[in-house]
């Protein structure tokens, strides 16, 4: 499984799901849908969109990745997950085709996910891409919009190494007349979206040169130019740097809306201000516990960890506690250079192959000037940074999805 161990489990191909969709009639034939790319904000974008939908009275297949603590969290109907007797019931099922095709996990459950949309006819499903898109295996769809929240850089060794092969990879989830969404400009990718909308005869839109927001996430006016569009807006998704995905989040909706779809101002307001609970949506700017204040976000790449840092400089404290552990196989010098060298460290790992060793983290963030222990396992680490912590301070918990799954309070 690639979130176990990485690069060698990632598959550039999508023969193997198409085999798959193929012994399963095609089920992504089936059902109208939303594709949601992007180096950070896509599983954000992809739950606003899905509560949206619900909230207008769509029936809403959501597909996500990765999961915290519950495979079935990729796979939700209406925020409901899929059940586990679907998925032992369909891997039975199956395996004829899954010894014979010989797929990785996530083509697998990709499959899965198609086919339980189909079977249970949703209106319309938002697909996010698991790994940058033009190979990944959610793109057999041919959605209704083609959504790119913005490019940074990550998993540099699979997409590229500069950000202009990356938008590449993620261009790719444009279709032939489709129409595509990209959340933020970058004079380095923003040739690389219009070239390929322009090959694919697909109208192109930044989301940033239509809407902006303004205020903060528990009272947001959003604006198309001067036009507020909608007020009072007091956001599920805390966190300033979800503003930033805001504008492809209502430059969707509107397309949607020349779709035919029916989706009131009062459908998004009251998604946009639910969508944890409609969503079931976990791990983003999450406050996990009080006195001292604790919070933890899955942020683990350059662009989210500097969106993170802006937040945690903003927030009253006396001390600065983070609990942090990372993978092996990222840039790790390039985040541990923006960390804050007035925190006290609790570096720790998350229990799969991947994880870089704490030992091994705290050492490579002495040479940044950051000062620490190491405890290695997650929760013995958030325990401990408690322990040294008064009711005034301030502890976050990040660095890697991995760590933010195995909290016992998420």
């Amino acid at each position: 499984m690639y979130q176990r161990i990485g690069a060698a489990a990632f598959k550039k191909d999508l023969t193997n799901t198409l085999a798959l969709c193929a012994e399963l009639g095609n089920p992504h034939l089936a059902f109208r849908s939303v594709h949601v790319a992007g180096t950070n904000g896509k599983g954000s974008t992809a739950h606003m969109l899905a509560a949206i939908l619900q909230e207008a009275g769509y029936k809403t297949g959501l597909y996500t990745s990765p999961h915290l603590r519950s495979f079935t969290e990729r796979i939700r109907i209406n925020g409901t997950e899929i059940s586990p007797m679907f998925v032992t019931d369909w891997v039975n099922r199956m395996k004829p085709a899954l010894d014979r095709i010989r797929p990785s996990f996530f083509e697998t459950t990709v499959a899965l996910a198609y086919d339980y949309f189909a079977c249970h006819q949703v209106n319309v499903a938002v697909v996010e891409v698991g790994l940058g898109g033009r190979l990944d295996s959610t793109n057999v769809i041919t959605p209704l919009v083609s959504v790119i929240t913005n490019i940074s850089f990550d998993h540099m060794d699979m997409l590229g190494d500069t950000l202009e092969k990356i938008a590449f990879e993620k261009a790719g989830i444009i279709k032939p007349g489709v129409p595509a969404v990209v959340g933020a400009r970058n004079p380095e990718t923003d040739p690389v979206f219009t070239a390929r909308a322009a090959a694919m005869q697909a109208p192109v839109y930044f989301a940033e040169d239509e809407f902006h927001v303004e205020g903060t996430t528990d009272n947001l006016t959003v604006f198309r130019g001067h036009e507020p569009v909608l007020r009072n807006l007091n956001l599920s998704l805390k966190g300033d740097y979800q503003k930033k995905n805001l504008p492809a989040v209502f430059k969707t909706v509107e397309l949607l809306r020349h779709k035919h779809f029916e989706l009131p101002d009062t459908a998004v307001q009251r998604g946009l201000e639910h969508t944890v609970a409609l969503t079931g949506l976990k791990g983003r700017w999450q406050v996990i516990g009080y006195n001292p204040l604790t919070v933890c976000d899955v942020a683990h790449n350059e662009g989210g960890i500097k969106e993170v840092l802006k937040l945690i400089a903003r927030q009253p404290r006396n001390r600065l506690f983070m609990v942090m552990g990372m993978v092996a196989d990222k840039d790790h010098d390039s985040i541990l250079r923006l960390l804050p060298r007035d925190a006290h460290y609790i570096f720790c790992q998350a229990g799969i192959p991947r994880a870089l060793p704490a030992a091994r983290l705290a050492e490579k963030a002495m040479a940044f000037g950051l000062a620490g222990e190491t405890e290695p396992n997650v929760n013995k680490a958030l325990q401990r940074a408690r322990q040294l912590a008064g009711p005034d301070d301030f502890i976050f918990v990040g660095g890697s999805t991995f760590v933010v799954a195995e909290l016992d309070e998420l």
